[in-house]
């Protein structure tokens, strides 16, 4: 035994350097790790007796986002196109939540009538409604269109967000204080409204329409906001991090097999669903931000968008043709 301990000290001490950089790079990567995984929510405010509703909620940070307005009590809706996915996704969040008021309700966000059928759906069975949560979206797919004819990232991600909100306001206004969320992203930083030519069908590029889209929807807050002062309905935009979830699902494949080598060691570093949903559940429950409208956050912490996000006047030439596009007065 002696020999063995003598046998390892040696080791050590001759490989000193190897092992102080190994513990400092293990160090650093688990400091990025948790640098990357974001600030959480610390809002422990219940949702007794609140209804809540939230897009694409069968998966990633809008299933986690449920769980949590579950576990605070509220009454949560799952609008989603897939059925049987949110089915499961329900009986999940009422088994983890010991909630079971957790309901299922069918959108989708690619066709206007799927939306305005939710919309009567509310108004006729639903007594309320506390929080919008515009969580849905589709990532750097190929150029398919909507059933309507839009372009798809900017048609579910922007228009089908756009016209169901408009259609649920007047229960969001029954239910003051209410707050509608709009989950956007960092990509927005380098998108532009391309309004002579919204459906990008001159030049198709899968980033430039994501890009498009997510500006899209730190624009429809801010107009949104300043058309609801005084209601008691606030808004908030955010972006959730990098996060590992199904939205990628277009973007990973289409990448050079090299750029997924390169990326495979970041992938371990990202966001998990649930660490990703935590600026959303900021801006649906924290107290602090109860006086706040039209705002755009991430990390759980208030963040200045784009200068092009800022764009009073872009905001409201977007809002102008967005309600011409699905036939909003």
């Amino acid at each position: 035994m002696q020999n063995y301990a003598e046998a390892v000290k040696d080791f050590v001490e001759n490989h000193a350097t190897a092992f102080t950089v190994a513990f400092t790079a293990g160090a650093g990567l688990l400091a990025l790790r948790r640098w990357m995984a974001g600030a959480a929510c610390r809002s422990k405010v219940r949702l007794d007796g609140k209804t809540v509703l939230i897009t694409g909620a069968n998966t990633g940070i809008g299933k986690e986002t449920a769980l949590d307005m579950a576990q605070r009590g509220a009454r949560v809706i799952l609008a989603c196109r897939d059925m049987s996915r949110a089915h499961i996704a329900a009986d999940e969040i009422r088994q983890r939540s010991g909630n079971g008021n957790v309901v299922v309700k069918k959108v989708d966000l690619a066709s206007l009538q799927s939306v305005r059928d939710l919309a009567k759906d509310m108004e006729q069975n639903e007594q309320r409604l506390d929080i919008l949560i515009n969580n849905a979206g589709v990532m750097m797919c190929p150029k398919w269109k909507t059933k309507d004819g839009f372009e798809m990232q900017f048609g579910v991600n922007h228009l089908g967000h756009f016209l169901l909100t408009n259609c649920l306001l007047d229960l969001l206004k029954k239910s003051t204080p209410s707050r509608v969320v709009i989950v956007s992203s960092l990509a927005h930083e380098k998108g532009q409204i391309h309004f002579d030519d919204i459906n990008l069908d001159k030049n198709y590029k899968r980033d430039m329409s994501y890009q498009q889209s997510k500006l899209a929807n730190v624009l429809f807050c801010k107009e949104l906001a300043s058309r609801l002062q005084g209601t008691g309905v606030t808004v908030y935009s955010l972006h959730p991090g990098v996060i590992k979830t199904e939205l990628g699902r277009h973007f990973f494949p289409s990448l050079p097999l090299w750029k997924q080598l390169l990326m495979l060691p970041f992938l371990m570093l990202i966001k998990s669903p649930w660490e990703g949903a935590q600026t959303t559940i900021y801006c649906a429950v924290d107290e602090s931000l109860a006086n706040e409208s039209g705002l755009y956050y991430s990390d759980c912490a208030l963040k200045s968008p784009a200068p092009q996000a800022q764009d009073e006047a872009a905001a409201k030439k977007l809002w102008d043709l967005s309600a011409s596009m699905v036939g909003l007065a």
